[in-house]
């Protein structure tokens, strides 16, 4: 089994027109993985081909994050709105999500990965929460890349989810209406404890957020591209993160 390293500051990529700075590496990298049914679609394939077959761009994302040096990747598998699909398609990617935990954990615990969930996953099949539950308790202590999985996730439900907590806790008395600003609400949130996004990436054409991280993407970086999930590799990610680097992130403020 390979492990994954990093050798150099500067590292030359597959585009032989960039080069990324391994001193500017997006601390956050979040992803919609969307074009998947369409990807199908154009091969007169069923949708659940299309899932599959988007299973080795996140392999290969997941692994060259890993070499970049990029300590958190949020990767959007399933949302809220998801459970309108036809049945046959949701059965479908939630085999999928048990399947690759299964397949994969053993690489990515070897590699320091520490696998995490953000969603209500207690509407997931009893499968599924077990390997995600038995994944992050067998990987928590990790130190590297946090792989975390947006699974019945929707950031307008994540956001009333932390006003409903943050009302129990006035309510108990353990904070009151006055501690309640920016930072108080960002803890109530599933990525609690974690960087916002730097930079949110979406394949397949579309421009749009789809109700994901709609509270912590304030000053995300955004990057789209044409391409299909399916067809989504390393040098993709590598032109995301280039052009990333090239942006006057200001915040607001006036340099």
């Amino acid at each position: 089994m390979l492990k994954f390293f990093r050798t150099d500051r500067k590292k030359e990529t597959e585009n032989k027109d960039i080069s990324i700075d391994l001193n500017n590496i997006p601390r956050h990298i979040a992803i919609i993985m969307d074009g998947n049914g369409r990807w199908a679609k154009e091969r007169n394939l069923p949708r659940a081909i299309g899932h599959k077959a988007g299973v080795e761009a996140i392999r290969e994302v997941v692994k060259e994050c890993s070499v970049l040096k990029v300590k958190y990747l949020t990767l959007y598998a399933f949302s809220t709105e998801n459970w309108k699909r036809p049945k046959d398609e949701i059965n479908a990617l939630m085999s999928l999500l048990a399947e690759y935990l299964k397949k994969e954990f053993k690489e990515l615990d070897y590699n320091n990965v520490i696998i995490n969930y953000i969603g209500d996953i207690s509407k997931l099949p009893d499968l599924c929460q077990r390997e995600l539950i038995e994944s992050h308790e067998n990987t928590k202590n990790n130190t590297g890349l946090t792989l975390n999985l947006a699974l019945n996730y929707g950031g307008r439900y994540e956001i009333a989810r932390a006003f409903k907590l943050m009302y129990e806790d006035i309510k108990s008395g353990k904070i009151s209406e006055d501690d309640i600003n920016e930072h108080m609400i960002s803890n109530y949130m599933y990525t609690r404890n974690m960087p916002d996004p730097d930079l949110i990436i979406r394949p397949s054409g579309e421009q749009r957020l789809s109700n994901f991280l709609l509270w912590q993407c304030a000053y995300s970086e955004f990057w789209y591209s044409n391409i299909k999930w399916p067809d989504f590799r390393k040098e993709h990610l590598h032109r995301a993160i280039f052009d990333y680097q090239n942006r006057d992130r200001r915040f607001g403020a006036v340099k």
